[in-house]
This record gives C-alpha cells, sequence and structure tokens, in this order.
C-alpha cells in the first residue's frame, strides 16, 4: 500500500514536473508563431500531455518567457505606430494632393482668363492701330487743306486794303514760311486761318473810311480820305477836292485819278459821317 502510494506520489510528482517543464518548450513555439494566444493554446495543450511525456532540461525561464513576451508587445506597438503615422501621412499626402489640384485649376483659370484679356488688348490694339492709320490719314488731309488756304491767303494778302492789312498782320505772321518743316500743330494753323478769314468776311461787309498819302493827277503825294467797299473798290477825294478810284491787284492796289466822281465822293462821305441825309449815291463800280 505505502509504495503504491510513494509509486503514486512519485507519478504525481513527475506530472506535476512535466506540466511545468512543458510550457518552457511551448513558449518557444508561440513566439514563432508571432501570437501570446498561440503560446497559450500549445502551452496548455502540451503541458498535460499524459504519465509517458518526458522533460527536457535548458528550456527559457519564466523570466525569459516575460522578456520576450515583452519585446513582442513592444514590436507590435512599434507596429501599430507606424501603421498609425503611415495612416496619419497618407491622410496628409492626399490633402496636399487635393490642394494641389485646386491650385492647378485656379491657375489654369486665371492662365485662360489671361489668354482672354490678351487676345482682348490684341484686339483692342488692333482697332487703335486701325484707327490710329484712318487718323493718320485725315490729318495728312487736314495738313494738306490747310496749307493749300494758308497759300491763298498769303497770295490775297497783297491785294488787301492797307486797313486790312494792318489789321490781319499779326495772324498772317502766325503763317509757317515751310508747311513741310514747321513744328506749329495743324490745329493752331487752322485756327489761324479761319481767324484770318472770318475777319476778310467781316471786313468785306463793311465800308471802312480812313486817312492814306496817295499821288495825285500831278504825280505829287497827298494825303487823302478814302472809303473802302469791301475788299473789291475804294474811292479817294483830296482837300483840294480831287478824287480817284481803287481797284485791288495781285500786285496790290491800283489807284486811278478821276475828276468826275469827286462830288459823289464828297456826298458819301458826308452821309457816313451824318452830315447828309441817306440817299443813293451814284459811283462807279468795277467788278471781276
Amino acid at each position: 500500500m505505502n509504495e503504491t502510494r510513494q509509486h503514486d506520489v512519485t507519478r504525481t510528482g513527475l506530472r506535476g514536473r512535466l506540466s511545468v517543464k512543458r510550457p518552457r518548450r511551448s513558449l518557444l513555439l508561440a513566439i514563432a508563431l508571432g501570437s501570446p494566444l498561440a503560446f497559450v493554446s500549445t502551452g496548455a495543450t502540451r503541458g498535460f500531455q499524459g504519465d509517458g511525456a518526458t522533460s527536457q532540461p535548458g528550456g527559457p525561464t519564466l523570466d525569459e518567457t516575460r522578456m520576450v513576451l515583452g519585446k513582442w508587445i513592444e514590436t507590435q506597438q512599434i507596429i501599430a505606430k507606424e501603421r498609425n503615422e503611415w495612416q496619419q501621412g497618407r491622410e496628409i499626402l492626399v490633402g496636399r494632393l487635393e490642394l494641389v489640384k485646386k491650385e492647378f485649376s485656379t491657375l489654369e483659370e486665371k492662365i485662360a482668363q489671361a489668354q482672354k484679356s490678351v487676345d482682348e488688348s490684341d484686339a483692342k490694339r488692333r482697332e487703335l492701330e486701325a484707327q490710329n492709320l484712318q487718323l493718320k490719314a485725315t490729318g495728312d488731309q487736314l495738313a494738306s487743306a490747310v496749307t493749300t488756304v494758308e497759300s491763298e491767303i498769303r497770295r490775297l494778302f497783297a491785294a488787301l486794303p492797307e486797313p486790312t492789312r494792318e489789321k490781319l498782320q499779326p495772324l498772317f505772321q502766325r503763317i509757317p514760311e515751310d508747311a513741310e518743316t514747321t513744328h506749329v500743330s495743324i490745329a493752331e494753323r487752322f485756327q489761324n486761318v479761319l481767324g484770318i478769314l472770318n475777319e476778310l468776311n467781316k471786313e468785306n461787309n463793311e465800308i471802312t473810311v480812313g486817312y492814306e498819302v496817295r499821288n495825285l493827277a500831278d504825280g505829287k503825294p497827298a494825303e487823302v480820305r478814302t472809303m473802302y467797299i469791301g475788299l473789291a473798290q475804294a474811292y479817294y477825294v483830296s482837300a483840294g477836292g480831287e478824287a480817284g478810284i481803287g481797284r485791288p491787284s495781285e500786285t496790290g492796289w491800283r489807284w486811278e485819278p478821276s475828276k468826275a466822281i469827286a462830288n459823289d465822293v464828297l456826298t458819301a462821305f458826308d452821309i457816313i459821317q451824318g452830315k447828309h441825309t441817306p440817299a443813293f449815291v451814284p459811283l462807279p463800280v468795277n467788278l471781276q
């Protein structure tokens, strides 16, 4: 009986030793599988296999097992951290990619708007160039016209009555000598010739009376009263009653003595000065 119990105790102790030893062997398999559940499952299964199992001395100790488990947990934490950082980095890269796409789209819109502005500017430039050419052609025509008018005024200036020439002398001096090299603008030249033409038109509709020195029939100069009828006819009479007729020509005014019109010219002077009642006065006129 005692031997039997001792034998049972021995076998029981042996099983106890086997149950402690086998989890150490199973730990290596769990580490190899990379999962603590594999260790628990394998260790629990092989720790109670039967009476015939033998122990293998030299297996990992409990501290070694804990150290290995700690390394495994640390490894899993590092993997989880790397996975989390990778996920965050991926989200950042995706966000940047979306931002770049939006900026690219915005740049494309701006480029399209800039191209549209360039096209509009080119069209406006071509329109302005066409207008500039048209204005230049018009300016050339105006320059040619004002040059022609200035030439005519210069030609007619010698045929104007002396009082009119004195009045228009400041405007006449503004006419450029050479239209090709002058720095006077076309607008100023037109303003000048229009001023001259307006004054000529005014003088042509008025009767101008004044005193001048003329050569009489004897060839001697004397002061006479002169009456210009517009710009085409004039009469004079001296203090001695000698009269004459004046008419314009290309080289200036020509004066001819005429004793027959002396009384009529005196009467016309009296009417102008208010010394005689208005009346028709017959005076010779030469129209060309």
